[in-house]
């Protein structure tokens, strides 16, 4: 063997030294990956040519092997690391020649981008990150950010350290919006860069708020992260659980997991909620201690006088806390009270396949040591008894035991109809809303008459008690309408007045539309009304109207009243879709369901010539061409390195690396030791490589590894994503460093930015920590959404 390692560790060498190599060599990264794999196949298969490579192989037909296996021990788990004294015998590297590898790498690379490319079942998902892209884009270019900041420091400025917390409070919202962590940085640093700097902050902490929170773009949702990762983990995960599980002697993951081995970017959009949000927290808590402890290193900054008229001490309190609290805490009691909430009571012919046991027990005896050994002996038992019952009371429902009778299917309609809440949940959420904004409204502008105010409040408190009296589950949505048509026409007129109010302050005029397409964003994904797909169109729709609107806005020749009246079509599109039924082929179709129709019909083709408009408005300014190139570039590159990744991997798969590396980490025995060693080789990586080389060539190579066993996917992915978050800020290759690095005055130096961005690598070191030792941090509000 050479220099006395075996041919496939020198062929990881040399494969590796390719990658860097090429990386380093300034051309594009995507063609990089791709050429690195090809240049180190070229040069494995000389030197395996020239017999200099030899890879020692397990004799797998010899006593021990075959008493290993008797013995119980699975045979992807036997290896020379755990196993050292196993017979071998010597074999080439590419033991049918490297020509028979070749072929077969040509076939399997078109094989993989059918698949993951161009038509497989993960494409749906991929193109999200297009719509994502160019929602993040066109924001950026509407100025969003310019007047986030520009508020924000208003609010945060006169507290120590107030303008660097205003800077993470920014880029938490950017993160939200945009999830592009170059625009963001960029767009930070010429704007807030030189004000921090002006006012006596010091150019390390400056340097470091910034870039550090222009990263936030990639663990705060909708991230592009987060949507690439989750697609290839989502693959990973069920894979690698169906052969955990038939290691373990089950027949498939579904048994031996209890639940479906399924991993969808929805859900990990909901597990990153949480730490991205804790993450940006720690940020501004160090910018805060940062200047307490050095207050001349981060002045507090006078700001200018507010645009909310205060009558009273407590008038910020009860207005803009006190009054939205106690409408929410009403709106909860009556929930809790059994009042309020889902009016459905349709009631399907075919009844349920009846009690079921929470795990399958009639599994093999080795299955059943596996369940025990996962599940534990206790829930093992449960489901014993559980079957027990099920099985004394005569076993699961036949598909004609589950066909109910018309007196039966009668009697469960009547049971629905008797149980079904006072108040409908879908209404009570418009009273709330509403209330909110006619309580805000006050506390910005408590001077101006309380009237409309008034019969804004007098109509949401008729409108309730006309629900609870003359609204029922069997009320169509049309008499519904007409009931309450007088008190929406009275609360129409005041929400108008207090959207007016509510207008002439700053911080709600250039947050709350921002803000309601993140709602309508991350609320169709984390709600489950939708999977990312769809979110994304909508997302990139709404940035096309805003960013027309802000141009429309700086133009006093035109009106921005067509976006208006489009976005109300576009919301009234909805209201309707989710109110009415649609369906029109049916064979009985009600006048009210068929007049919703015709008025949805109409409202999608006004939101469509309306979405037209806003690209012929931003076209014409000279937005919607940089907004196009840009998206362009950045999808094409991050497919263009998934190809390239790809390449690099098959040649990887070719000489048995892959399985190599794997084989090393399934030799210990400790999970969480496994996933350490992976942490810490994936935050080295991160000082030299950027997260898509790191997601598309590493993860593949130990994924199979850290999702086969018994750790929470959703965990693993998460904690995975917070780590490649911090390869944007670790020198000497972190990209947000370089951006930082463009756009910063020359007083500022790059040891400024590595000194600078050196406290928050360890935040998010401490941060990892955290979410290591309390995962509930992360699996919290997933397991609360789905309950």
């Amino acid at each position: 063997m050479l220099f006395g390692l075996d041919g496939v560790e020198i062929g990881l060498i040399i494969t590796f030294a390719c990658l860097f190599g090429a990386i380093m060599s300034g051309y594009p990264v995507a063609f990089s990956i791709g050429g690195a794999g090809i240049i180190a196949f070229g040069i494995l298969a000389a030197l395996s040519d020239a017999g200099i490579l030899l890879h020692q192989a397990v004799d797998d037909r010899s006593a021990e092997y075959a008493q290993l296996v008797a013995d119980g021990v699975a045979r992807d788990t036997i290896s020379l690391f755990r196993y050292p004294d196993l017979p071998t015998y010597t074999q080439e590297l590419f033991p049918d020649g490297w020509q028979r590898a070749f072929d077969r790498n040509i076939a399997l690379i078109t094989n993989r981008m059918n698949e993951r490319v161009f038509a497989g079942p993960s494409i749906e998902t991929l193109l999200a990150v297009a719509m994502f892209v160019l929602m993040g884009i066109t924001l950026e270019r509407s100025r969003i950010a310019n007047d986030l900041l520009t508020t924000m420091a208003r609010v945060f400025g006169p507290l120590p350290g107030g303008l660097a917390v205003s800077i993470v409070v920014v880029g938490a919202f950017l993160a939200a919006s945009t999830g592009i962590v170059g625009a963001t940085v960029v767009t930070m640093g010429l704007l807030a860069l030189p004000t921090m700097l002006r006012n006596g902050y010091s150019p390390e902490l400056s340097t470091g708020v910034i870039a550090a929170s222009g990263t936030l773009g990639q663990i705060i949702p909708p991230s592009i992260v987060i949507v690439l990762l989750g697609t290839l983990a989502g693959d990973l995960y069920s894979t690698a659980q169906e052969e955990f599980a038939q290691a373990n002697m089950c027949p498939d993951a579904l048994t031996y997991l209890g639940e479906p081995a399924v991993l969808s970017v929805g859900t990990l959009f909901q597990a990153a909620l949480l730490p991205g949000i804790f993450l940006a927290f720690l940020y501004g808590a160090y910018a805060f201690g940062f200047a307490m402890v050095y207050p001349e290193k981060a002045p507090p900054v006078a700001g200018s006088q507010g645009d909310v008229q205060i009558v009273g001490r407590y008038h910020n309190v009860t207005w803009f806390v006190g009054a939205p609290v106690a409408i929410i805490l009403f709106a909860i009691g009556l929930s809790t009270a059994g009042l309020s909430g889902s009016q459905n009571v349709s009631v399907s012919s075919i009844a349920d396949l009846g009690a079921q046991a929470e795990l399958r027990t009639n599994v093999s005896a080795e299955c059943q040591a596996s369940m025990i050994e996962r599940h534990g002996q206790e829930k093992w038992d449960r489901a014993v008894l559980q079957q027990a019952d099920i099985d004394a009371n005569g076993g699961t429902l036949t598909q004609e035991q589950r066909e109910l009778s018309p007196e039966a299917l009668a009697e469960a309609e009547a049971q629905a109809l008797a149980n079904a809440p006072l108040l409908s949940s879908t209404l009570m959420l418009v009273w709330v809303l509403a209330g909110i904004a006619l309580a805000m409204s006050v506390g910005v502008a408590p001077r101006l008459p309380m009237l409309p105010i008034l019969i804004g409040a007098g109509a949401i408190g008729v409108g309730i008690v006309l629900d609870a009296a003359f609204i029922g589950p069997l009320t169509t949505p049309g008499t519904a309408f007409l009931i309450l048509a007088i008190p929406f026409a009275a609360l129409l007129y005041s929400i108008r007045e207090a959207a007016g109010r509510l207008g002439q302050n700053d911080l709600l005029r250039v947050v709350f539309p921002p803000l309601v397409l993140i709602v309508a964003v991350l609320g169709s994904i984390l709600g489950g009304i939708t999977n990312p797909t769809p979110a994304a169109a909508l997302g990139a729709a709404g940035a096309l109207l805003l960013a027309a609107y802000r141009k429309l806005e700086e133009d006093p020749d035109r009106s921005p009243a067509p976006i208006i009246w489009g976005t109300l079509s576009i919301i009234l599109m909805l209201v309707l879709g989710t109110t009415f039924d649609l369906r029109i082929s049916i064979e009985q179709v009600s006048v009210e369901n068929y007049i919703a129709f015709v008025i949805a019909l109409i409202c999608y083709s006004v939101s469509m010539l309306t979405l037209v408009y806003c690209c012929w408005i931003l076209w014409s300014k000279g937005v919607l061409t940089p907004v196009v190139r840009e998206t362009a570039k950045v999808t094409s590159m991050v497919f263009a390195i998934l190809i390239g990744s790809q390449l690099l991997n098959l040649v990887l798969i070719s000489f048995g690396g892959e399985h190599y590396i794997q084989d090393f980490l399934k030799s210990f025995d400790s999970e969480f030791k496994v996933f350490l060693m992976v942490m810490l080789v994936l935050f080295i990586l991160g000082f030299v490589l950027d997260f898509l080389e790191i997601i598309y060539i590493v993860i593949p190579i130990v994924g199979p590894v850290i999702y086969g066993g018994t750790l929470d996917p959703k965990w693993v992915t998460i904690m995975i994503a917070v780590n490649l978050q911090t390869s944007f800020l670790t020198p000497p290759f972190g990209f947000a460093l370089f951006y930082l690095r463009g756009v910063a005055p020359a007083s500022v130096t790059t040891g400024h930015i590595y000194r600078g961005v050196i406290p928050f690598v360890l935040i998010q070191v401490v941060g990892l920590g955290l979410l290591w030792m309390f995962p509930s941090i992360v699996t919290i509000v997933p397991d609360l959404l789905s309950n």
